[in-house]
């Protein structure tokens, strides 16, 4: 691992929180992975439920979450989820490994009305389309990770490094989905639903579900 790598999955954590509601009560992490981005929804929440459907995965997760993070070996698939529990359901980098017709409706439903789901995750690679975004993230990617990589010599910080349960995270290398797929399947499934590519190889869905007598947000 090169010293300018760093976590983009973490640094993608702020642009979810920053989308959860006012009040947020209980949130479910779909692909907790190791269990970082579930630590820090504990410090802002209630009660997060963490799923995720590798065994490796759910042990470091339940190492390293507080009592409040529930951590369930799962395929969100197949499990079970009560109708309208979460007032959020947030994933990062997970979206990719299921087919969304089998995944967005079912999430839809356990969100209460008004409720937030925002999900980052990986597209297929369209270069037609994101050249320019390409490019711009394979510069920043190296400019960031030397920033980074002073920051954490000095001591201030882990800013962003790599934790090691990601050396056994399952990857995903070729996406069935690029941006615009993703953007078309979310507009069907989920109606208001806003689907943009993000810098660093992600592309960002935000959803609110519709309350009763209201609209979807455009």
């Amino acid at each position: 691992m090169s010293a300018l790598d760093w976590d983009h999955n973490a640094y993608y954590q702020r642009l979810l929180l920053r989308h959860l509601p006012h009040p947020c009560h209980r949130v479910l992490d779909v692909g907790c992975g190791a269990g970082a981005f579930a630590a820090e929804l504990a410090k802002r929440v209630g009660r997060v439920d963490a799923l995720d459907r590798s065994p490796a995965m759910i042990d470091e997760a339940r190492r390293v979450t507080p009592a409040n993070v529930t951590c369930i070996l799962a395929d969100v698939r197949h499990e079970p989820l009560l109708d309208a529990r979460y007032d959020a359901i947030v994933s990062i980098n997970a979206l990719h490994h299921s087919p969304l017709e089998d995944v967005l409706p079912r999430l839809a439903g356990a969100l209460r009305p008004g409720g937030v789901l925002a999900a980052a995750a990986l597209p297929r690679l369209d270069l037609p389309r994101e050249l320019p975004a390409e490019v711009v993230a394979a510069i920043g990617h190296r400019l960031f990770g030397a920033g980074f990589a002073v920051l954490r010599a000095s001591g201030s910080g882990r800013w962003y490094a790599k934790e090691p349960g990601q050396a056994i995270m399952p990857v995903v290398l070729n996406p069935a989905l690029t941006t615009s797929q993703v953007r078309a399947h979310a507009s069907a499934l989920l109606p208001g639903s806003r689907v943009r590519r993000l810098v660093f190889w992600r592309y960002f869905l935000l959803w609110q579900k519709p309350r009763p007598g209201t609209a979807t947000f455009q």
